[in-house]
């Protein structure tokens, strides 16, 4: 079964990927364009030196922009729908069944919207997506160690929070316990967001609404790939956990 669902997910990722480079295509990239002509009029041209008489060129790209935009673009969401893809499944095989009767639709909605929750939203809004080509180079490195440090802490905190979930419903009943989980979370997350360093990376003058679109185009993309899994995922793996059952119970 576990093999059946892990094709599944990576099939649902193929599927995301492709839904979410369309929608980057359209929405993103119009913002990275103008994110980058922003970079290429605030920077000097650095002279090239002159050999033999001879004037210096620019350096030539390495990856075209339109290949950037499009195949390179398409290799990266694709990539990571894959990715995303397994590691959905797994997640999807351990909560099946843990969510009382709860079926499969249903657990891989809840799954989604968890995940994308706890691992881009919460993420998000303490370290927010910045377009290519913006921003202080020394401060990338240290953007991107903490920003997947809040990822891995996050996640942390939604698996706390659905164990005392599981433990408070006895006393507190299912929906007391699970609101109770959920301030507990959001109360734990904005407190290591609040203690966590926030370097700042957006150049004076960027243009406020580019900067904006861009992001929420960011976070558009990802829910594109993460409803795709709720929906999808559900409608595939339902063939797999739920058939079996109902032939047995034949």
């Amino acid at each position: 079964m576990m093999r059946k669902l892990l094709v599944r997910g990576m099939l649902t990722g193929i599927a995301a990927g492709l839904l979410a480079w369309v929608f980057a295509y359209v929405f993103g990239e119009p913002e990275v364009r103008n994110a980058i002509s922003f970079e290429e009029a605030n920077s000097a041209p650095e002279p090239m030196p002159d050999h033999g008489g001879h004037g210096g060129h620019e350096e030539e790209e390495v990856v075209s922009r339109d290949v950037q935009s499009t195949l390179g673009l398409l290799t990266g969401v694709g990539v990571y729908g894959i990715a995303v893809g397994g590691l959905f499944a797994l997640a999807f095989a351990f909560t099946y069944g843990r969510l009382g009767a709860v079926r499969a639709r249903a657990t891989a909605g809840i799954l989604a919207a968890v995940g994308y929750v706890a691992v881009i939203l919460v993420p998000f809004i303490k370290y927010p997506a910045q377009p290519p080509a913006v921003g202080a180079p020394d401060t990338i490195g240290k953007r991107t160690a903490l920003y997947f440090g809040f990822i891995a802490i996050s996640i942390g905190l939604a698996i706390v929070a659905a164990y005392a979930a599981r433990q408070l419903a006895p006393r507190l009943g299912g929906a007391n316990a699970i609101l109770a989980a959920i301030g507990g979370y959001i109360v734990a997350a904005a407190l290591i967001a609040v203690a966590l360093p926030s370097p700042e990376s957006v150049p004076e003058g960027f243009d406020g609404t580019v900067l904006w679109r861009f992001r929420i185009a960011a976070l558009g993309v990802q829910a594109v790939i993460w409803a795709t899994f709720g929906i999808l995922f559900g409608v595939l793996a339902k063939k797999v956990v739920e058939r079996p059952q109902v032939a047995l119970a034949a």
